[in-house]
């Protein structure tokens, strides 16, 4: 099993225990190795394979037995012994918003619900309200739970797609005769949401069944589900479903185009070429009757050479959404799409001082390692208890922290921010006096999340005025394929950041994605600074902004418009002038 699926697994032992009444401290221990597994950036077969398991942050003996069991064999004597004893329906349970373990646990003792189905019939016919703690809006929003992830099943984010394409890639890439291997589809224009993964690969005819038989039998895949001569579907070990196509080497920029996507900008895209005389699809250009005999008919070799073709520049992957791409190709008013590269840094980060897992020495390091300017601090405020929210006196400390680091470090600026709370009525969990200690403030909302349109809109509104704040941290509050972010006026919101010289930010973090890039059009054009920021809780979560990054290019978004791909001094200035 790779890192993803023992993670999984071990954060659905710390459910199960939950439901059994487990001792709370039991529970939490493998909640948090569940995390601390996931962010791993070394092997983890090599890790358990030279028995450093305990090495990692929160893994004690018992736990490291279970992921040596997991990693070696799949398979785990404690954790089948724990499904065993509890209905198999059960874990299934706690995923339905607004159901925790004790939620589920009491259900169970009170009504014997043990699956999805027995839970929607039990809402239907108005079971739950006979329970305490439950009443007929509860069963409204279980209903409309049940529906949203029953829809959901089938959808994976970004990360957990990402991961497991590149892993199939590199495999691919190492087998005899494979000339070109790509990464298409939705996973390829950075949705934040995939439902599948194509992979796409060129090779001569002599090595395609080679190379499918070395394919089916990748540790990753579970199972084939069809195969043909040039294409197969497999189910991966995540359960995410896998789709492989062979071409021959002169397609290949053709299908490459095709299979990436979307169906509305190859719509467009076929017009386009029809337009000139030609038919386009998957396997190329053929002529039609318009076509000038006297002309050869294009074989490109490449993306840019179709997109030439056309009278088109290279339109970039994340773009291709039919949102006006193509004439702004058409007239060379494409912008210039934000690079990982151009990242000097990021401000949404937190350390062991609240609920992170690496320390500052640790953070600060791992961002000179990867070339960073500076980056920022922003560790809970005190409201935010289950986060560990730091007082006053640990402000303090970490400030003195910071400032001893600062005196001895040497082309790294620590920048000390704070996420604070934004309370329900749109104050901040902090004084003005307080906050005016560090040098940028992000408001966040992380408590009362069931708001009317209006109320979170003008709670955020709110936020934005003051004085103190810098930047508006994960605006909407989703969680991909778990709740739906608090309804918006965003477009009231980005008018406010633009009113009052405020920034936005992309929540790297790949459960959020939180600026939806389908809203930061409209912030770039009321010129709205934006801030990708990972959200960050290892010193490997700083890593999550490529995330964010593909979710600017979506968007659009260009290196000026965001705020750390600005020099040192510019960014200084910046939080300077939202104070003055």
């Amino acid at each position: 099993m790779d890192k993803n699926q023992v993670a999984e697994i071990l954060d659905e032992m710390g459910t199960l225990l939950e439901i059994k009444g487990a001792n709370p401290f039991r529970c939490r221990a493998f909640h948090n190795a569940s995390v601390n597994i996931a962010s791993l950036t070394e092997d983890l077969r090599e890790l358990a394979s030279t028995d450093r398991l305990t090495e990692i942050p929160g893994i004690g003996k018992g736990i490291a037995q279970i992921i040596r069991e997991l990693v070696e064999s799949s398979k785990s004597k404690e954790y089948e012994d724990l499904k065993q004893s509890l209905p198999p329906g059960l874990p299934e349970l706690v995923k339905v918003p607004g159901l925790g373990p004790k939620r589920v646990k009491l259900l169970f003792e009170k009504l014997n619900i043990d699956s999805l189905t027995a839970l929607e019939q039990a809402a239907m016919t108005h079971q739950l309200a006979e329970v305490p703690g439950f009443g007929k809006k509860s069963e409204e929003n279980i209903l409309k739970g049940i529906a949203r992830l029953t829809k959901m099943q089938t959808k994976f984010t970004i990360n957990i797609a990402l991961e497991a394409a590149e892993n199939l890639l590199r495999f691919l890439r190492g087998q005899k005769g494979v000339k070109r291997c790509e990464i298409a589809g939705s996973l390829r224009r950075c949705k934040e949401v995939i439902g599948d993964i194509d992979l796409l690969v060129s090779c001569n005819e002599m090595s395609r069944k080679a190379i499918l038989d070395s394919f089916v039998r990748h540790a990753d895949i579970q199972s084939v589900l069809a195969q043909g001569e040039t294409k197969i579907s497999v189910r991966l070990s995540s359960g995410i479903q896998c789709d492989l196509r062979i071409v021959k080497d002169s397609e290949f920029a053709f299908a490459l185009n095709y299979f990436t996507g979307s169906k509305e900008h190859n719509v467009d895209v076929r017009t386009r070429a029809r337009a000139l005389g030609l038919s386009l699809n998957e396997y190329g250009f053929t002529p039609l009757k318009e076509w000038k005999r006297s002309k050869k008919v294009p074989s490109c070799q490449s993306e840019e050479a179709i997109y030439k073709t056309l009278g088109m520049a290279y339109i970039p992957p994340e773009i291709r959404e039919n949102l006006g791409e193509c004439d702004a190709a058409e007239k060379g008013l494409l912008p210039h799409l934000v690079e990982q590269d151009d990242l000097r840094g990021t401000f949404h980060c937190h350390t062991s001082y609240s609920d992170g897992r690496s320390t500052l020495t640790e953070m600060t390091a791992f961002a000179r390692k990867h070339g960073w300017e500076y980056w920022g601090v922003a560790d809970h405020s005190g409201s935010a208890v289950y986060a560990r929210g730091l007082t006053k006196e640990r402000i303090r400390e970490q400030h003195r922290e910071i400032d001893f680091m600062t005196g001895s470090l040497k082309g790294i600026r620590i920048f000390k921010g704070i996420e604070c709370d934004i309370l329900p009525d749109g104050d901040l969990d902090m004084s003005d006096d307080e906050l005016s200690a560090f040098d940028y403030v992000v408001a966040s909302i992380h408590s009362k999340l069931n708001m009317t349109k209006k109320e979170a809109t003008s709670r955020l509104v709110k936020a934005l005025k003051n004085r103190s704040v810098s930047f508006i941290g994960h605006p909407t509050g989703r969680i991909l394929l778990e709740r739906e972010g608090y309804p918006l006026n965003m477009q009231e919101v980005i008018e406010a950041a633009a009113d009052y010289g405020k920034g936005l930010e992309i929540n790297s973090h790949p459960v959020r994605l939180d600026l939806d890039w389908r809203s930061l059009r409209y912030a770039k054009e009321k010129r709205v600074k934006i801030f990708i920021n990972p959200d960050a809780h290892s010193a490997e979560g700083l890593l999550d902004v490529r995330y964010g990054v593909g979710i600017a290019r979506k968007g659009w978004l260009e290196s000026d418009d965001i705020v750390n791909t600005w020099p040192l001094k510019k960014v200084e200035a910046f939080f300077r002038s939202q104070r003055s």
